[in-house]
């Protein structure tokens, strides 16, 4: 403050008063009829009718001096609690929002290099996205198991972000190793692992593969793989594959893709403009190739992992009539919990049910 500007001690001592004055008056004076400028006279401060706008003039006697401090003691004390209540309501929060930006780390091993956005800290969650999409769908999802005490982490496939790799003649097990390889850099023991739709093989491939790095699976509106035993019928329909290799064909206008959007990934009356974008490509045509190059019995037990099953109730993709597929064949590894008014997309629709359901989870593997 320059020195034009700054106000003589007297001066801050009357605008203090008068501040003091308005929070008692707000709350103590409301049965009292004394007039204002009874109360300024009860202290001798120099000038303060300058600075107020009143004459003030009164006689200060020993029983008005006893009165004037303890409404001063009054005062201060209804100040200081207002101080420490925005403390105390300010604080926790601004330290959960600090907490909970994401960062991002790199990764690499060899010609491999994975770009992960990492939260928070805490028991480790990592979570795999759908297929031909980017960690950032789960950007509430995160921020709620964040808050609730918990590290994610969501590492990008090769092709998104800044992850980088070979993308060509691929298996399952390969993005399994860039999984395996991003729980490894945190050197924290076994941890949670989420798969969405296409992420679920990838989760089970790595509980197959390396059962040590895995304490438990979720998988998110996931295809078994499989059908049940005498069903003569594909585990994911022509009909319905087409609508999800057309749903990600950005060769198309978004009035051509939004029909297909729609019957593939979400329940009636959900909006599918918000998946018009996120989508790469090339990175949907790679990993398509994985999963058709890796046999559905190299990861359909999930290793020996227990597994949430968690099911979207209008799923196309996975839908009801196959719903019992791994729970019939793992028993009691296998929990299901359905999430009502979701499709295959579910993250989108139903966030923080989807959060809740995997916290709960989690919670029972400790």
């Amino acid at each position: 403050m320059s020195r034009q500007n700054a106000l003589p001690s007297s001066k801050w001592n009357c605008l203090l008063l008068f501040s003091l004055r308005g929070l008692s008056f707000s709350a103590f004076s409301s049965s009292s009829s004394q007039p204002e400028t009874e109360e300024v006279a009860e202290v001798d401060l120099p000038n303060c009718s300058a600075y107020i706008g009143t004459a003030q003039t009164a006689e200060v006697g020993p029983s008005l001096l006893r009165k004037s401090t303890l409404k001063r003691s009054i005062q201060l004390s209804f100040l200081v609690a207002i101080i420490v209540c925005f403390v105390i309501l300010l604080t926790p929060c601004q330290a959960a929002v600090g907490d909970a930006v994401p960062k991002h780390l790199m990764v690499t091993r060899g010609n491999v290099s994975i770009d992960v956005i990492a939260q928070d800290a805490g028991p480790i969650i990592v979570i795999l996205p759908s297929l031909g999409r980017g960690a950032e769908d789960y950007d509430i999802v995160a921020a709620r198991l964040s808050a609730d005490g918990f590290r994610v982490l969501r590492p990008q496939v090769r092709g998104v972000g800044a992850s980088t790799g070979p993308m060509a003649k691929l298996t399952l097990h390969d993005y399994a190793a860039d999984v395996a390889m991003v729980i490894e850099h945190e050197s924290k023991g076994p941890v949670l692992v989420v798969g969405h739709a296409f992420g679920n093989f990838v989760a089970r491939v790595l509980a197959t593969d390396r059962p040590e790095l895995v304490r438990g699976i979720v998988l998110a509106a996931a295809s078994a793989g499989k059908v049940p035993t005498g069903v003569h019928e594909l585990p994911v329909s022509p009909e319905v594959r087409e609508a999800i290799n057309k749903s990600g064909d950005l060769s198309l206008s978004d009035a051509e893709r939004l029909p297909y959007l729609q019957r593939a990934f979400f329940a009636p009356g959900h909006d599918p403009h918000v998946w018009l974008t996120g989508w790469h490509p090339e990175v949907m045509k790679a990993e398509s190739a994985a999963e058709a190059a890796t046999p559905v019995d190299d990861f359909f037990a999930c290793g020996k992992a227990r597994v949430l099953d968690l099911q979207a109730e209008n799923d196309a993709v996975a839908p009801r009539k196959f719903a019992g597929v791994l729970k019939a064949a793992l028993g009691d590894r296998v929990t299901v919990v359905v999430i009502p008014h979701a499709g295959h997309a579910l993250v989108p629709e139903q966030p923080q049910a989807v959060a809740k359901a995997i916290e709960a989870f989690s919670r029972t593997l400790q």
